[in-house]
């Protein structure tokens, strides 16, 4: 059986040692998982995990400097994609935050800050469990209820100009698009790392999947 090469992107930023081990304990064994920052290696993995958590503006100045803009873009269109919290956000064409950061527009759409009013009982960052409401079927929702709770930290949300990439939907304050798929593309704002069974079945299933 030939050996399938998963790249889990390394900007300096994601929470990548968690990533690696969580898609290692579940991963097949003719899977290797590889941490990286080399374009080379994105280029010839067989798939591609992109973690991330902190600023849009430093994430894109971090793949910016490593050279790696090119080669995500290319990824994305070409083989299992599995985008992670900030390896969301960056996926689309803008971000609020930092006064405006130009993204990758691989996702048409914003990223937007919560915005809740001071004395909201409503906070930011919206961190801990929160449910994920399925809207359309995916093969990386198998065996995973309906309604599951997963892990999130963040205080800015997706909106994709086309509402048929929206996956899965989550609540804090307002209902948001907490998942974006699109052909061999599927992206999550919480952080399956962090979310137990559910986490790691979420990464059993990206690690069989073909991307179709």
């Amino acid at each position: 059986m030939d050996q399938k090469l998963v790249a889990v992107i390394d900007y300096g930023m994601g929470n990548l040692r968690s990533v690696s081990k969580a898609a290692e304990h579940v991963a097949p064994s003719n899977t290797r998982i590889t941490v990286t920052h080399d374009p080379k290696v994105i280029d010839a993995a067989d798939a591609i995990i992109f973690p991330g958590q902190g600023a849009a503006k430093a994430c894109m100045q971090a793949l910016q400097d490593t050279g790696m803009i090119h080669p995500v873009q290319d990824a994305v269109k070409e083989k299992p994609f599995l985008g992670i919290c900030m390896g969301l956000q960056v996926l689309m064409s803008h971000s609020d935050e930092n006064d405006g950061v130009k993204c990758m527009d691989v996702i048409k759409g914003n990223v937007k800050h919560f915005g809740f009013a001071e004395d909201s009982p409503l906070k930011t960052p919206h961190m801990g469990w929160n449910q994920i409401l399925q809207s359309k079927e995916h093969a990386l929702w198998h065996q995973i209820p309906q309604d599951s709770r997963f892990y999130f930290v963040h205080s800015y949300y997706v909106q994709p100009e086309n509402n048929d990439y929206i996956s899965g939907e989550t609540t804090h304050g307002i209902t948001y698009p907490s998942v974006l798929s699109h052909d061999n593309l599927f992206a999550i704002q919480a952080h399956p790392e962090k979310s137990a069974e559910h986490g790691l079945q979420l990464f059993k299933n990206f690690l069989e999947w073909n991307g179709q």
